[in-house]
């Protein structure tokens, strides 16, 4: 297992550790606005603005983007979320935010489990590690 994949175990608990406790909906960081999924959470490489800022590529969380996708401004919104590949983009364009907020804490447990069963001593496979929904992605602009 790569490095990269040994690092996003961490991430995803971290992330889930946020959500769970509100995290997005309540920050004196920027009061004005919604909070964004991913980009306002300390797991993001440019969550401290005083810093300059990093390639999304760098990200622990790239590899989870679709390989299509991965040239977008903020690719980690591209993650697909469940089955029907809806993503955090599709639901800022459509949906509420508490029904984003529900598919990616579901998405973030399932995610989870699947890479702490992958690395559990009883898990003898030695495939390719499968961690994000298969969907296919589209590109809306």
């Amino acid at each position: 297992m790569t490095s990269c994949k040994q690092n996003l175990l961490p991430v995803l608990k971290k992330e889930l550790e946020f959500l769970e406790k509100g995290g997005y909906r309540e920050t004196a960081r920027v009061p004005w606005r919604p909070q964004f999924i991913f980009q306002d959470s300390p797991t993001c490489l440019n969550f401290d603005p005083t810093q300059p800022p990093r390639p999304c590529t760098d990200c622990t969380l790239a590899q989870l983007v679709p390989t299509n996708l991965q040239n977008k401004k903020i690719p980690c919104r591209y993650i697909p979320l469940n089955e029907r590949g809806e993503t955090i983009d599709s639901f800022y364009r459509s949906g509420t935010r508490n029904e984003l907020e529900e598919a990616f804490g579901k998405w973030l447990r399932a995610t989870i489990q699947n890479l702490e069963e992958r690395n559990s001593p009883e898990s003898s496979t030695g495939g390719p590690l499968e961690i994000h929904v298969r969907a296919k992605a589209s590109s809306i602009e």
